[in-house]
């Protein structure tokens, strides 16, 4: 699978586990930064994932920062993305299995390495319901389908 991943400075370290851990598992990953712990705002790393995700280099992405909250805020503002902020691996599969989410994202500072390895696994061997799933699903990036149940 391709999957694109990136953080801000305080994930530099969960980050580079991940990346070694997917790599391991065959998939390819794309580190789309930043590569330093030099401050960095999580905005711009955010925003650079979820254009991937969107515009389809990546299948899927994995965001980090300190509490996984403001990556997510950034990533969930393209239309094209829908990132579930997780902290156990039953949100991560149901993240996949009800929403479709195709981002998930994770606070380096809250859970440990074991944890977001648990929670990623779960992310990415996780197949979409459909079914019912698919109309709440279409909802959120199509805003106008409020109050439709076709």
């Amino acid at each position: 699978m391709r999957i694109a991943i990136a953080s801000d400075h305080a994930a530099i370290e969960m980050k580079a586990a991940l990346v070694e851990w997917m790599n391991e598992m065959g998939h390819e990953v794309s580190d789309l930064g930043p590569m330093t712990t030099e401050s960095v705002d999580y905005p711009d790393y955010g925003y650079k994932l979820a254009e991937a995700v969107a515009t389809g280099q990546a299948e899927r992405g994995v965001a980090l920062c300190g509490s996984g909250i403001g990556i997510s805020i950034a990533v969930n503002r393209n239309p094209g993305c829908r990132c579930a902020l997780v902290s156990e691996s039953l949100s991560a599969k149901l993240s996949r299995e009800h929403n479709d989410a195709n981002v998930i994202a994770m606070g380096a500072r809250l859970i440990g390495i074991e944890t977001a390895k648990d929670c990623l696994g779960q992310f990415l061997n996780t197949k979409f319901g459909g079914d019912r799933h698919q109309r709440r699903v279409n909802k959120l990036s199509e805003p106008q389908l409020q109050g439709v149940n076709a």
